[in-house]
């Protein structure tokens, strides 16, 4: 899994970003799934319910479609097809790194509505396996790592109250570090986890978990 960062460039061209700031502040925008053939998970997507927007076929090295938050569970979900793998290392950061290890990415949590209509967009759809799961909640897994916890919260709990009448909203990112109670801005948990609250994270909330080495 990887993690994009996004800024506004080119407003003049295309403002969607801009807007999506003004409008919500800044957090998640979107989910992204890649696909080998973008067409025919179109027709797959059509014949399931779904109206794909913003599809865009014109690029051979980058073809898009994106799914409503309305009908993907209250966040945006590219469906793309890539021509090629994405560069192993990009340019060095212009800020040295302050770990000696990288964290890894374990895990994203999105709240639901309804879990059942997660599941047939994340498992069904877009083929996420399930390893886990129980009356609330439901782990998803893809080949190479990459894994979605869908959480329904009971009613009557904070993540409800948080929740309110969306049909979905991406809860927080789960990482593996060395030293979680040396990150800036973390704050340990009960579980024995640590947080960094959205505030803090330009809107997105992480949960550290200690590597296990």
């Amino acid at each position: 899994m990887k993690v994009e960062v996004l800024e506004p460039n080119l407003v003049e061209l295309n403002d969607f970003l801009r807007r999506f700031l003004d409008h919500s502040v800044p957090g998640p925008h979107h989910l992204t799934f890649k696909v080998p053939d973008l067409e025919a998970a179109l027709d797959v997507m059509r014949s399931r319910g779904y109206e794909p927007i913003g599809v865009d076929l014109s690029d051979d090295e980058w073809k898009e479609s994106f799914i409503h938050p309305k009908q993907a569970c209250g966040i945006v979900v590219q469906v793309a097809q890539a021509s090629g793998d994405m560069p192993a290392e990009m340019d060095p950061p212009a800020v040295a790194p302050r770990v000696d290890r990288p964290a890894a990415l374990v895990e994203v949590v999105h709240l639901v509505a309804d879990l059942v209509a997660g599941h047939e967009l994340f498992a069904d759809l877009l083929g996420g396996r399930p390893s886990a799961g129980s009356v609330h909640d439901e782990v998803l897994d893809w080949p190479g790592g990459g894994r979605l916890r869908l959480v329904q919260p009971a009613p009557g709990t904070d993540g409800a109250a948080w929740l309110g009448s969306r049909p979905g909203r991406l809860s927080h990112l789960v990482f593996e570090v060395d030293d979680p109670a040396g990150v800036e801005g973390a704050a340990a948990a009960d579980d024995g986890t640590f947080t960094v609250d959205a505030a803090a994270n330009l809107g997105v909330r992480l949960e550290l978990r200690p590597r296990v080495f």
